[in-house]
């Protein structure tokens, strides 16, 4: 017994010393080298760094259990998936992950809630900002759309439906980013031949931002159903003439007709075109330290006074020096500019739809819970230090085994950096009217340029997207 005690200290130190090189990296280090890829404008490494996380071979094969941080390497691979232009494999990520992940502040079990409380916030399953839910529906329509499946799109377009309906009347925070997924939905039952969902869809997407792009299709649909409201009314009444990229050419005169030349009314109706342009990343959440005296003055005043007091005696005592808690970094590539063409014509794009400003908001908003609760950690394992130095007795084993239990338990107290971090910055939209032809379309961003071929017929739509994750 007396043996196991003498070397009790010693073991205590050799494990913090291990968790401390182990465990306090946090998600976000576990991803780094596959944002560095894409910022080196390679998606492909980006896509065999994920795998490996994932521990499967090739994004073509299929991830066994998808627990814990799994989920969103899934989310990552489906991003970068979707910049290769990989639409079904993106597709397929993004409906698994769909499956598996919560929104933040759904009631947790009481091991995460004991594990937060005693250890990290980076416990349990990962539960999404609002904003996150809504994007994995918005880029899931853009997959489908992507490769013309409409209806691959009105199936996503109506989960995204039922996440918005429950954003709006339980988390409220988040709303903004529902708009490119209310323009894309209002598209899909656009192009689909229902014209009242569409517009309900687009007066949706009405509420946070005006859309220029929107004027045309939306004076087309309102003139086949009347349906009005507020903010279409509002839309029309200050629009001018919609742009249309080329004029209709003249139809052929049949062979061997009578030589009359057929009604304006008989020129072939013209195509859609949406082009999307989605670029840069969101910020990825990091790690950081800061003075324990600089943490309470941030949180002062939504701390309890006895952890504020504590807190305050075990750094006047020197015990205690820093706070360990995630922090938001730098949005990458969020000042690009979207431009697109049709045969040398420009497209007009609305203004991009800030994704990033999103993420900033939502972290602003938990920023101080989150700063509160890893102060509440660090006294807790103070607590606990004290209690083994006093079981042990006031001697040099009991201060031994003290600082070494508040070692292990810091060592542990790793900051959930966890996000979707490659989650596009910015999401640029344009639409232009076609006449039935073939056409050159070129889409530029952040320095790559996609050049696409499309042929429409009369009445018929397509979608060019252009993914750029750097």
């Amino acid at each position: 017994m007396r043996r196991c005690l003498r070397h009790l200290p010693w073991l205590s130190f050799l494990m913090a010393g291990f968790i401390l090189q182990t465990g306090c990296a946090g998600h976000a280090a576990t991803t780094l080298k596959a944002r560095n890829a894409l910022d080196a404008g390679k998606p492909g490494r980006a896509i065999e760094l994920l795998n490996e996380r994932l521990e499967v071979d090739s994004a073509k094969q299929a991830v066994g259990q998808v627990g814990g941080d799994k989920v969103l390497y899934l989310l990552d691979r489906a991003s970068v998936l979707q910049q290769v232009e990989a639409y079904q494999l993106s597709s397929r990520d993004l409906q698994i992950a769909d499956k598996k992940i919560e929104l933040l502040d759904f009631s947790a079990s009481a091991v995460e809630d004991i594990g937060k409380y005693l250890f990290s916030d980076d416990v349990g399953g990962y539960r999404a900002p609002a904003y996150e839910k809504l994007m994995i529906n918005t880029l899931n329509m853009v997959n489908y759309l992507a490769q013309g499946d409409l209806n691959g799109a009105r199936v996503e377009a109506r989960r995204f439906a039922v996440m918005q309906k429950f954003v709006k009347e339980h988390e409220g925070q988040g709303w903004a980013l529902s708009a490119p997924g209310s323009y894309l939905a209002g598209f899909v039952f656009e192009q689909s031949g229902k014209p009242d969902e569409a517009l309900r869809f687009y007066d949706d997407a009405l509420e946070t931002r005006h859309f220029r792009s929107l004027v045309g299709p939306i004076r087309r649909l309102v003139m086949r159903t009347g349906f009005l409201t507020p903010r279409i009314e509002k839309l029309l009444a200050g629009a001018g003439a919609e742009p249309q990229l080329s004029a209709p050419p003249p139809p052929e005169r049949p062979e061997g007709g009578s030589g009359q030349q057929p009604e304006a009314t008989a020129e072939p109706e013209a195509a859609d075109l949406l082009v999307v342009v989605s670029y840069g990343r969101v910020p990825a959440k990091l790690a950081k330290r800061i003075p324990i005296g600089l943490a309470l003055t941030m949180v002062s005043g939504h701390i309890s006074p006895r952890d504020h007091q504590q807190a305050s005696y075990l750094a006047a005592q020197g015990l205690v020096t820093w706070v360990n808690y995630p922090e938001l970094g730098k949005a990458v590539g969020e000042w690009g500019h979207a431009q697109a063409s049709v045969e040398g014509q420009p497209v007009l794009f609305d203004e991009p739809l800030a994704v990033a400003e999103e993420a900033r908001k939502a972290w602003d908003n938990g920023k101080t819970a989150i700063v509160v609760s890893a102060i509440t950690r660090m006294v807790t394992r103070a607590a606990v230090g004290e209690g083994t130095r006093r079981a042990a007795g006031d001697g040099l084993l009991g201060a031994l085994l003290s600082l070494g239990t508040q070692a292990v338990m810091s060592g542990l107290d790793t900051p959930d950096t966890r996000s979707w971090s490659t989650l596009p910055a910015r999401i640029a939209l344009g639409r232009a009217r076609l006449a039935p032809g073939t056409y050159q379309v070129q889409v530029f961003v952040r320095g790559e340029k996609k050049i696409r071929r499309i042929d429409v017929k009369p009445g018929d739509w397509a979608v060019v997207n252009l993914t750029v994750l750097r």
